[in-house]
């Protein structure tokens, strides 16, 4: 049977069609370049004035505060408002990007918009995924995101066919950052069933999910072993891999090792989606006597390069074997609240020693701003108490941390010898006039929303100068043409 197509509105049909898009410049080995921020957030020293940021090729080379404009060096860019590093996008499905707006009609569960997410995974092929992904990349490089963990399933084309090179699709999702002027971490996910029942048993692949599996995990690995990672898991500039798990309902336990081996192998990340849902606890416990995240923690797959995403529903043994693993948890609360999964434990996973981390997954917006604040509001909801996270904590899930999460522990930091990436949000606008120095942080945590974003630069590279995308031009215009390619 043919998936009915999503309803397209009739006013995108008139939309343009998108400027094509300018080759990312590289910037040269060495080649010196300033900055002088009206307001930075800095390690450890919080927000400071007046600061000068010099690099030389993708690295910063010194960072010194209360530097007069009288004395900035020539040529200085001059960035107002507060300077943050560059934000992370731990964990993103690019192609859910054209279910936003489709799926809000009516009633419905997660199981029922995965159906709808499934009809536009049928219809995706190597070019129109380029498309799409260099337009959602783009619309994350303007809401300051310089990083970006791609969670990649979508492997094959229909009804499973290898393509003639395997990983086609995955390359295409690393062009399409390239395109976009941002660093991607490819996380390739092993994705081998179709769920378990409730009563614990495992369903084959079926309909369009046959594109998302390799028989086994061994076959997985040789798969991810022909990206061509180096021995540090770098796949060329700005890029490198990582491994996923899809879940406990998609791996079985039996097949989780090599895809933790794999990981090992290169020094790789390890994602996992955890616990999203109470049904697929359920059905884990009845199939293997055990909740996802014991059976994660007896197939070794968790550790300090292990990010779980959403762990929404977890016991209070759950909470300890992710505290005492050092594991990554990585948050996405507008997708949480537009899939209706529910709120997770934040605060406990915190004390337990978890370091957190933010995602847009399915797109439904793409604001880390508003993916961090969200994370402190879901813990005022659940314990009535407001400053659980400070604003300081939740700029870290979504720059350092996050950064760390994706494999690029030299990132999301305005420090000597991180990768130079900067993101500048003006106080000015509607939503951070007013805004007092001392509180800048706060006020842009709080308050701030991506369209507030006017300056990103990408490992010392300009990608969006006054709000306006340098590469691919008319995002909008891009993201229609995309969306229009898949939805008609």
């Amino acid at each position: 049977m043919t998936p009915r197509k999503p309803a397209v509105p009739a006013e995108q049909e008139a939309l343009p069609e998108p400027v094509a898009p300018r080759e990312p410049a590289v910037p040269a080995a060495g080649r010196a370049r300033a900055w002088h921020a009206e307001l930075a957030w800095l390690p450890g020293l919080g927000v400071r004035g007046d600061v000068l940021i010099e690099a030389a090729g993708d690295r910063f080379t010194t960072v010194t505060s209360d530097v007069g404009r009288d004395i900035v060096p020539a040529g200085a860019l001059r960035l107002p408002g507060l300077t943050l590093p560059g934000l992370a996008n731990a964990h993103s499905h690019a192609f859910h990007r054209a279910l936003r707006g489709v799926t809000q009609a009516g009633r419905g569960t997660f199981w029922t918009w995965r159906e709808r997410m499934y009809e536009v995974a049928a219809r995706l092929e190597p070019d129109s995924y380029l498309a799409l992904a260099t337009a959602v990349y783009a619309e994350m490089a303007l809401a300051g995101i310089t990083g970006v963990g791609e969670f990649h399933y979508l492997h094959h084309g229909q009804g499973g066919t290898a393509y003639g090179d395997p990983n086609e699709m995955g390359r295409a999702l690393i062009e399409a950052a390239r395109r976009a002027g941002i660093k991607i971490t490819l996380l390739d996910t092993c994705y081998l069933s179709g769920g378990l029942t409730a009563d614990g048993k495992a369903q084959p692949l079926a309909g369009p999910q046959l594109r998302f599996g390799d028989g086994d995990a061994a076959a997985w690995a040789i798969r991810a072993d022909a990206l061509g990672a180096d021995e540090h898991g770098l796949l060329g500039p700005g890029a490198r891999a990582g491994a996923a798990i899809h879940s406990v309902r998609a791996v079985p336990p039996d097949q989780m090792h090599p895809v933790v081996a794999w990981s090992h192998s290169i020094g790789a990340p390890l994602h996992v989606h955890l616990s999203e849902q109470q049904a697929e606890n359920n059905a884990c416990l009845a199939a293997y006597g055990r909740t996802p995240a014991e059976v994660l923690f007896d197939c070794g797959a968790l550790g300090p390069r292990t990010s779980l995403v959403h762990a929404t529903h977890l016991t209070g043994r759950d909470v300890r074997l992710l505290g005492e693993s050092r594991c990554y948890v990585c948050f996405c609360p507008t997708t949480e609240a537009d899939l209706a999964d529910g709120i997770g434990p934040a605060g406990s996973l915190a004390s337990a020693g978890c370091l957190l981390t933010v995602g847009s997954d399915s797109q439904a917006v793409v604001d880390l701003f508003e993916e961090a604040r969200r994370v402190e509001l879901g813990e005022r909801l659940a314990t009535q108490e407001r400053g659980n996270f400070t604003a300081q904590s939740l700029a870290r899930a979504a720059t350092i941390d996050g950064h760390a999460s994706l494999g690029w522990p030299d990132a999301g930091e305005i420090v000597a010898g991180a990768l130079a990436d900067l993101v500048t949000v003006a106080l000015d606008t509607p939503r951070t006039a007013g805004t007092q120095a001392a509180a800048a942080l706060e006020s842009v945590i709080f308050a701030a929303a991506a369209a507030d974003v006017r300056y990103v630069a990408v490992s010392g590279t300009d990608v969006v100068v006054d709000g306006q995308h340098l590469l691919v031009g008319d995002v909008p215009a891009a993201l229609s043409a995309a969306v229009r390619a898949v939805l008609r």
